[in-house]
């Protein structure tokens, strides 16, 4: 229950359009995705695994958002907006991430085991973003719109562009390939 109360804050505390409670509970298909997402996970870690797959199907037809069961997520996930987010089987978010619609945190194709991105605590990715391999994202960074990150990213950058390039690094302007 603390859990879920803590998702519905974090909604609250960051989008403005969030009226209460009530509001959260209702409308925000990101609250969904991962309250059934928890409910899966928990599933696939007892080893239930097509059952957990298939509730995160059902989950991507009624929200938009499709999270791997096996993705390991952490604390205060907010999706905003969410349609079209996928994260991927070995994907792995740290607490406080803040993620916008159209987001993929996949694979490239060429990997075996680890496929998908390890992402940071306190990470904003925006709208559009394509995080793919088994990189990681490192704490307090953020990726603009519409980028393409193929390579790790250090804690405390902004990454744009396609491909990604850092533009800020501990709060300094920056253009640094990655």
């Amino acid at each position: 229950m603390k859990s879920i109360i803590e998702e519905i804050n974090v909604i609250k505390e960051k989008d403005p359009a969030a009226k209460n409670t009530l509001d959260v509970i209702f409308n925000y298909p990101g609250f969904h995705a991962i309250l059934i997402y928890r409910f899966a996970h928990f599933l696939y870690k007892k080893g239930f695994f097509v059952i957990a797959r298939i509730i995160s199907t059902i989950a991507r037809f009624l929200t938009g958002i499709e999270i791997h069961p096996g993705a390991k997520i952490g604390k205060r996930l907010f999706i905003d907006h969410g349609m079209g987010i996928v994260i991927g089987e070995t994907a792995e978010v740290g607490d406080d991430v803040t993620i916008f619609h159209g987001v993929t945190l996949g694979g490239t194709g060429k990997d075996k085991g680890k496929r998908h991105p390890t992402v940071g605590n306190n990470v904003i990715i925006s709208a559009g973003v394509k995080v793919l391999g088994p990189i990681k994202i490192g704490d307090n960074s953020k990726i603009g719109a519409n980028a393409v990150v193929l390579k790790d990213v250090p804690s405390n950058c902004t990454v744009v562009g396609i491909p990604g390039r850092i533009v800020k690094r501990d709060g300094v302007k920056v253009d640094e390939k990655l």
